[in-house]
């Protein structure tokens, strides 16, 4: 009996091809090219849930990604996750939330301002069926350009005109503040120039939330400081069912949840967003939540599992509703 060996495959697969090449040459079909809409439902108690793709960012990174984590060691998770070195491919997924009587859209997408790879929420719910005119609320996590540029086009235009916009008043009091752009190092100067351009002219109509006050029915936030002064997660809650939204508390999960301890670059206060990632995934792991995570891969909800000194990520089976 011949053993199954790579080279075994190749072989076996080179010869499947030649047949195939031979038999179907006049079936041959141009390749699409394009993935298919990303939307995924779930159903959390009476509340619909919408995973909203909006796209990758193939981000290149150096020595200094993680502040307590050599490059080398970066390298080897990423390949750990099959993923190339020196790239780290960041998707983002928006969640919409159908309670029935609101449709509530948590965090706002990139607006396409992330790169080529970036911006296919719109197009995403046109697939779902929803008019972003439909949009009640829009209910963010924190002030990062990918999860608020697409509340404006590039040229000022609101894009959910008849969304209520509701922010944490810690990440409001930091990232609005002029003293805290004067000294600001450069490379925060274009997050405060944005979160100028998105909310400077709608600054009365924008409300201010607290941690631990519902946002919307059935939708409440979370203190998760760290990543940023005002970073706030969200629980779902509908019946006896719910889901943690994590917004960044983990950021890549191959990365920050393997690895819980590491610090990106992109977390301000270092020692803080690990004591929160930590305690958030111990509790979503002991009480077997379901969770989304913005930059999880679509459709981006899972449970958590500890494994080590660690974190794994179980995603969700795709199902129907």
């Amino acid at each position: 009996m011949t053993g199954l060996t790579r080279r075994n495959v190749l072989a076996g697969a080179a010869l499947s091809m030649s047949a195939a090449a031979l038999s179907s040459a006049r079936a041959a079909a141009p390749a699409t090219g394009a993935q298919g809409p990303g939307v995924y439902r779930t159903k959390i108690g009476s509340y619909e849930l919408t995973a909203l793709y909006d796209g990758t960012w193939f981000r290149k990174i150096d020595e200094k990604f993680v502040r307590n984590a050599s490059g080398a060691q970066v390298n080897k998770a990423l390949s750990d996750a099959f993923l190339a070195p020196g790239i780290v491919p960041t998707s983002f997924t928006a969640m919409l939330v159908n309670t029935g009587s609101k449709v509530v859209l948590i965090d706002a997408g990139t607006g396409g301002q992330l790169g080529p790879a970036s911006g296919s929420m719109l197009a995403n719910l046109a697939a779902a069926g929803v008019d972003p005119k439909a949009i009640d609320a829009i209910v963010i996590s924190h002030f990062h350009p990918d999860h608020i540029s697409g509340i404006k086009t590039k040229d000022g235009a609101k894009v959910f005109p008849n969304a209520e916009i509701s922010v944490p008043a810690q990440e409001w009091a930091y990232w609005m503040d002029d003293g805290n752009m004067s000294r600001a190092p450069d490379s925060l100067r274009g997050t405060f120039l944005n979160v100028r351009r998105i909310f400077a002219d709608i600054a009365k109509e924008v409300k201010q939330f607290e941690p631990g006050k519902d946002v919307a029915p059935g939708i409440a936030s979370i203190a998760a400081f760290g990543h940023t002064p005002g970073h706030s997660a969200f629980s779902v809650a509908s019946g006896n069912q719910s889901m943690l939204v994590l917004s960044d508390v983990t950021n890549h999960p191959w990365l920050f949840a393997r690895h819980p301890d590491w610090q990106g670059v992109f977390d301000m206060d270092g020692n803080m967003a690990v004591a929160v990632r930590k305690r958030m995934l111990d509790r979503a792991a002991a009480d077997r939540m379901l969770v989304q995570g913005y930059h999880f891969p679509f459709p981006a909800s899972g449970y958590i599992v500890k494994s080590g000194k660690g974190y794994e990520i179980a995603p969700v089976m795709w199902q129907p509703l």
